[in-house]
Order: structure tokens, then sequence, then C-alpha cells
């Protein structure tokens, strides 16, 4: 088969191109930029987020959602029922009378709902999308960055990003939030916003023809905001429908075609067998090859996962970095000097396989180096792993063979195949 004809079990990523994208790190610089763009809204706003806490950082996003809805603009949001199932109470008081309609998707408020097939399978989208014009898309949940739910407070933010968005691309963003948004409410126009949320990304070739083809696109001679270069950019989300694996395939075929590095930041890493083959593959073809994850954990099961794979990698001559500064929140990655993804997927079981995710694809050099430059500074203040944490034999054996099973059941729970 020719590398241009598309894969039908493939839904590859869209590219549109006279986009602007714009780097942000952590919420201190993203809610302000959201704010700013719901106090712009002329008609919609359209919020999709897993966490939305109680807070004064998030108070100050429903305070601007508030406002929108009482001078006449229709603003939805839908949170995720166990991500934001301890400030909901505070949530509803907040918006109630004023306009603002609050869903939940999949509501955890009776012990019964836990007994529901799919419940593990969560929204871990964080999106917004303003009058089809602005949009938002990242790994930053509505909370202070310093403010984590486990472990209290803490001087020094999470390491995080998103991507404030303008241009073609915002259509399928505000696309997929009303879809979200409606799902969860039961509406009668959730099947159809699914339906055209999955006929909107058509079936494209492998990553190697599309970037020979970007390669040779003419930049549109249009800008898409003020003198902000046009960017070539794609959305691409996990929606357990036709995209089950869009993300990780986004991922695997821009690493086979990366030709002098790769750098990934995750703070849960547990890949499956190809995602971590190709990654060995680049590694020994000279690609330099480095992973930032999580030195100071959250969960700590979700640092055993990763280190089990530590001597592995190693092996391969992946360097594996551990950032200790603060929590590590950040879903991000680039390949060589043009090829960068934000969103809200990790690169474990959950994400990739069974959570509703949603990531934003930039082909841009600029974009690129910009990530590329925070990448650098994180591992500068970053630990640099050379050994595995457990040395071989029986007792790494057994803690590969105890993650290896848990992921198993999981995926088995969730009512997929416990191959990965």
């Amino acid at each position: 088969m020719s590398d241009l004809a598309p894969r039908r079990q493939d839904r590859g990523p869209q590219f549109s191109g006279n986009n602007a994208v714009a780097l942000l790190a952590g919420g201190d610089e993203l809610f302000p930029a959201m704010c700013e763009a719901i106090a712009r809204a002329g008609h919609d706003v359209w919020l999709a987020t897993y966490i939305f806490h109680h807070d004064e950082a998030a108070r100050s996003i429903a305070d601007a959602l508030i406002s929108a809805a009482r001078r006449g603009v229709r603003v939805r949001v839908v949170v995720d029922g166990f991500g934001s199932k301890a400030s909901l109470p505070v949530l509803q008081s907040w918006f109630e009378g004023s306009g603002v309609a609050l869903v939940v998707f999949r509501p955890l408020d009776r012990w019964t709902a836990y007994l529901q097939p799919g419940q593990l399978r969560r929204l871990h989208q964080k999106m917004l999308a303003v009058d089809d014009e602005r949009a938002f898309v990242g790994g930053i949940n509505i909370i202070d960055d310093r403010n984590d739910l486990n472990h209290g407070r803490s001087e020094a933010p999470r390491l995080d990003f998103a991507v404030a968005l303008r241009g073609p691309i915002v259509e399928q963003v505000a696309q997929t939030t009303r879809a979200m948004w409606t799902r969860a409410a039961f509406g009668q126009e959730w099947r159809e916003e699914l339906v055209n949320l999955v006929r909107s990304t058509e079936p494209v070739a492998g990553a190697r023809a599309l970037l020979q083809r970007l390669r040779i696109l003419p930049r549109t001679a249009a800008l898409a905001v003020d003198d902000t270069p046009p960017v070539h950019a794609a959305f691409v989300v996990r929606d357990n429908l036709r995209q089950r694996r869009a993300i990780e395939r986004g991922y695997i075929e821009a690493l086979k075609n990366a030709r002098s590095r790769i750098d990934i930041v995750c703070p849960y890493f547990y890949p499956g067998r190809a995602f971590r083959r190709t990654l060995g593959q680049a590694a020994r073809r000279g690609v330099r090859v480095r992973l930032l994850l999580q030195g100071k954990l959250d969960y700590r099961l979700a640092g055993l996962a990763a280190q089990v794979l530590y001597d592995e990698l190693l092996a391969h001559g992946v360097q594996i970095f551990e950032y200790t500064p603060a929590f590590l929140h950040a879903k991000v990655a680039l390949v060589d000097d043009d090829w960068a993804t934000v969103g809200s997927s990790n690169i474990d079981p959950l994400s990739l396989l069974l959570n509703l995710e949603a990531n934003v694809i930039v082909y841009d050099a600029p974009f690129t180096n910009a990530l590329a430059a925070a990448f650098d500074r994180a591992v500068a203040v970053s630990r640099e792993v050379t050994a595995p944490p457990v040395a071989s034999g029986w007792v790494a054996a057994a803690r590969r063979a105890f993650v290896a099973w848990t992921a198993h059941w999981v995926l088995r729970l969730a009512g997929l195949s416990g191959r990965y």
C-alpha cells in the first residue's frame, strides 16, 4: 500500500494553517488569559475540565464566567464527577442563579455510581472555547498551581503548560467542548455533536507522508492574529469512539520520524510496548531521547510504574531526568526542531486507553523552540537518573510484574483488553 493511502483504522491529526499558538506556563499565565478571553465573549463560552477547585485562583475563573453569563453570554461548564467531586457543592453554590449552566460528567453522587460500568473512564480534558474565535487547551486544571489536593500548599508552582489558540483550529476545540457538555447533560444534542466531531477529522496518511506534505506546504500570507506568523496545528482527542488511540499514534508516528532529538515531559509514564520500542529504536539510531518525569511524587504507584521501566530505557540510551523543585503535571513533547504537542494526555494506560483526553500538535519551529527552552530550564534543575533505583534480580522483576498486573486489571475492569 502506498504511504499516501489512508489507513482505515487511523484517524490521524488534521492539520490546518493560519493558526496562532502561544505557549502558557502554569495557571499564573493561563488564568489571566482565560479571564481576559471570557471578558471579551460575545455569545458563547464552553469550558471542560477535570478539576474545578474552590480556591482563589478557581474563584477568579468562576467570577469571569458568572460576569459573562449575566451580560447575556451563553456559558456552559462541564467538570468530571471524580476530579471535581470535593468541590462540587461549592461550585453549585457559586453558579446557582447566575446563568452559568454547570453539568457533571459521570457524577459520583451515590455509592451505586461506583458500580456502574465505565466509571474508570473519566473526563480528563482541559479546554476552553470562546465565541469559536479563541481557545485554550492543555494540562492545567482550574486550581492554584501551588495548591495540591493531596499534599497541601507548596512554595513552588507545579510545572504545567497550556496553549492559547486562534484560527481554524478553534472550531474543533469548540465542537469537542460542546460535545462533552451535551454528553454530560444527556441533552438531545450530544449524539449529533459527537457524530460531527468524528466526521471532522478525515483519515490522513502516516506521519512520514504527513510531515513531507507539511514541509512543502506554502505558508499563507494572511495572519491569524495581528502580526503573529501563521502556524500549522492539529487538535487530537481520545474520545472512546473512533479515535481511541489517536494521541498515542500521533506520538509514535512522530517518534519514528525523529532525526535529532526527542524530549518528553510526563508525570505518569508507563507506555505500551510499541511506544517503548519506538523510543528505543530512536535512541539506537542516534536520536537524543530525554524524558523528564516526576522526582517529587504525588502518587507513589505512578512513580513506581515509571521506575520499573528505567533499566530498559537506560539500556537503550534514553536519558532520564526527575523534576524535583515542585510537583510535575505537564504533558508535553517535542521532536526535532518543528514538532511539538501540549495537552492533557499522560503516557499510561489510563490516559491512552481510558480517559477522554485532548492534545494540540503544533508544526512550527518558533513554537517548538519556545517549548525546548522551557524543557531545558526544567532539566537544568532536575536530577539525572544514571542507574535504575532497584538493581536487577528478583526484586526488580517482582516490581515490574506488580505494575504490569495492576495495569492489566485496570484495563480489564474498564472493559478493555489487558494487552498493553
